[in-house]
């Protein structure tokens, strides 16, 4: 079997609040390989929110291990988590996140300032994932002078700058109109086949049908875990006309 990205060993996630434990993840034990394309679905109140935090080293468990290409990042410090969110992740989010007084350019190659790169080192990489996400042209222009599916894009191609092990994508298509989700779709589609490892998270079953794999989450458990039989696939000549 390939590589295990992530491996989750009963996960718990709990705040106390007075007398009383509320458990927002009360036992998960997941793994997840290189190059799965994985949605992770459930409704409000189901903890997948408080999962995608975990994975994205933005939160750490009150019980159990999280090992991240092998390292457990569980009980970590800040500083550390830090470090490992700007290397190993690449986050989508549904609001996009871009900072308005910076060029498409600058949002992209924002990462790669907090590791370290020069700034010809990161002109260059930013270019390069512009490209490969259709945006060759938009490098100056800012987010205001953007569509909807352009800047979803731009995140895109953000997270892809680090060449992070994981993207974890949070509700990506939230914020767009039907045919840019398909359009965004088709995107990850390519990313993927390039190798990358993509969770997804979404509450709709139409975007979650695009991946190969489904998490559903029920009351803080997973509920079933199951190969995707009917991967649906963006049909590419619809698109050719498309403005994103």
């Amino acid at each position: 079997m390939q590589n295990k990205i992530i491996e989750l060993k009963g996960i718990k996630r709990y705040f106390n609040l007075g007398d009383e434990t509320i458990y927002a993840i009360k036992e998960i034990n997941l793994d997840i390989f290189k190059n799965e394309y994985v949605a992770l679905m459930g409704p409000s109140g189901s903890g997948k929110s408080t999962l995608m935090n975990i994975l994205g080293c933005l939160d750490t468990p009150s019980a159990g291990q999280y090992f991240l290409e092998g390292n457990d990042v569980s009980k970590v410090s800040d500083n550390e988590l830090a470090a490992v969110r700007n290397k190993q992740i690449g986050f989508i989010f549904q609001t996009f996140n871009l900072i308005p007084r910076l060029t498409t350019i600058e949002n992209v190659a924002l990462p790669l300032i907090y590791a370290g790169w020069s700034k010809k080192q990161r002109d260059e990489r930013a270019i390069e994932v512009l490209q490969q996400v259709g945006l060759g042209d938009r490098m100056k222009h800012k987010p205001n002078e953007l569509s909807g599916g352009q800047r979803q894009r731009v995140a895109v191609a953000r997270a892809l700058v680090n060449n992070p092990s994981l993207i974890l994508a949070d509700e990506p298509t939230g914020n767009l109109d039907t045919k840019t989700s398909y359009e965004i779709m088709a995107l990850f589609e390519e990313i993927h086949n390039k190798g990358n490892t993509i969770v997804v998270v979404t509450h709709e079953e139409d975007i979650a049908l695009y991946t190969h794999r489904i998490v559903r989450m029920r009351d803080g458990l997973v509920e079933s875990d199951q190969p995707n039989e009917n991967i649906r696939t963006v049909d590419k000549s619809s698109l050719l006309n498309a403005t994103i």
